[in-house]
């Protein structure tokens, strides 16, 4: 659905760019009538934009147009929390369940290598996007959230994962117990990121069409019977023949019949402070670069910017009944309150300061909570990433470069590739389920605090969110 807001007002990020000049956000030229490419990608957020990069790294003199619904960057590359980190949707105890332990421990190590592949990058191309490798803290605020953490530590190991524990100290979060710590995240400034890779991109010479939606496409059929090229993509705008076609549109493919199912849009939503003065940062104790969270089950999650505001946000906002996206989704008056609140619980340094910026979207959840990256020989897609996209979606670009061009790597052989989530239930099943999902998480953290243990309704839900 097209945004009836100026586009700055979509995020924190988004205004940023704006405010400082960097960026006016203008729409770039809509597709001109029929063209041709060698590849053609439906989704200018970073999933599209990485797959472009790395095709381009492998071959730069293919011919690759991008077709985007609004701008580069509008969906969750230019509205989440701006980490950059190893998380992936499910743990490394489910991955191994699902495909052995060497299959999870190649995931993980994939995902801690992304961290550093994505500021490689950054570096490489010069895109100012505040990238600072500063690790998260995770609080845990009560004697449950505290084993969590210990578990997590002792547990992370077993994957190859850098995961630290430490008794809590002045500045933590308050009714901390323990810290735990991930050293491999990084702070990103993420509206900066899409668009300064778009950038890079549109430099080299791909084709990014803006205001250009996508309504269908097709692959191959037994004799090419999908256009000149064995593949396409239809538009309003024209139809582009290639000889691939990648989708990447994450939670929006709840809104295209060929998807639809396949994915359910999930909200989340943010906050942004006034900047805060240093004295009060050396009370906190967060440093630049440094992320946060800590072991609730209703998520929360935030970063120290670069101007020294907190950026804080977390789930709670309801499912909408026939997995409808609306611009007026993105702000739910009642969840912004709570995040505030919260934040000033965690942190009571903060005082009165004010929020100056309240922002939200849709991510792209998939039945089994398992993000994955598919090829049938001339259409590639890849989502499903739960809101830990900012870094995944820098791993399946590469991994869909190697399995359009068919280059055999480590990366075509992990375990998300080609696995087939299930479809999501039809209504009112879908509504129902997503929706007490919802405040199963929230009766999972009141019966903790109850009742001093870990929660009964938490590990019924487990199974069902990837862990």
């Amino acid at each position: 659905m097209a945004t009836t807001r100026p586009y700055r007002d979509l995020s924190f990020w988004l205004d940023a760019l704006v405010t400082a000049g960097r960026d006016d956000l203008t729409p770039r030229p809509p597709l001109d009538g029929d063209t041709t490419a060698d590849v053609c990608i439906v989704g200018a957020g970073l999933t599209g934009l990485w797959t472009a990069y790395a095709l381009l790294e492998r071959d730069p003199s293919l011919r690759i147009v991008i077709v985007e619904q609004e701008i580069a960057g509008f969906g969750a590359s230019g509205r989440n929390g701006g980490w950059c980190s190893a998380l992936f949707p499910r743990s490394g105890a489910a991955l191994e369940r699902m495909s052995g332990l060497p299959a999870a421990s190649a995931m993980r190590a994939a995902m801690r290598d992304t961290v550093d592949e994505v500021g490689r990058v950054v570096a490489t191309e010069g895109i100012d996007c505040d990238f600072v490798k500063g690790g998260t803290v995770l609080y845990a605020r009560s004697a449950v959230q505290d084993r969590a953490a210990r578990a997590e530590a002792t547990e992370s190991g077993r994957y190859g994962d850098r995961i630290t524990y430490r008794p809590a100290r002045d500045g933590d979060a308050t009714e901390s117990v323990g810290v735990a710590f991930d050293a491999d995240c990084a702070r990103v400034q993420p509206a900066a990121l899409a668009r300064g890779l778009a950038a890079v991109l549109e430099a080299r010479g791909v084709v990014i069409a803006e205001r250009t939606p996508a309504s269908s496409w097709a692959g191959a059929g037994p004799s090419g019977s999908a256009g000149p090229r064995g593949a396409s993509v239809v538009t309003p705008r024209g139809v582009v023949s290639a000889g691939a076609v990648v989708i990447a549109v994450e939670g929006y493919g709840s809104q295209i019949p060929q998807i639809r199912r396949s994915v359910l849009p999930l909200y989340s939503l943010m906050i942004a402070t006034a900047p805060l003065p240093p004295d009060v940062w050396d009370r906190i104790g967060l440093e630049h670069g440094q992320t946060f969270s800590d072991y609730r089950h209703l998520l929360v999650y935030g970063q120290r910017t670069a101007d020294d505001r907190f950026a804080f946000g977390g789930r709670g906002a309801r499912y909408h009944w026939g997995s409808t996206i609306d611009p007026a989704y993105d702000r739910a008056p009642q969840v912004f309150a709570h995040l505030r609140r919260t934040l000033g619980e965690m942190f009571p340094q903060i005082g009165d300061v004010p929020v100056t910026h309240t922002w939200g979207g849709p991510l792209g959840v998939p039945r089994d909570w398992c993000a994955s990256v598919t090829w049938d020989g001339s259409v590639g897609r890849a989502g499903g990433y739960v809101g830990d996209g900012l870094s995944t979606t820098n791993l399946a670009g590469r991994t869909l470069a190697d399995l359009v061009l068919g280059v055999a790597s480590p990366l075509v052989d992990l375990p998300w590739v080609n696995h087939r989530s299930p479809e999501w239930e039809p209504e009112p099943l879908r509504f129902l389920g997503a929706n007490a999902g919802l405040v199963a998480t929230d009766i999972a953290d009141r019966e903790e605090q109850l009742t001093g243990r870990r929660s009964v309704a938490a590990r019924l839900m487990g199974p069902l969110t990837g862990h």
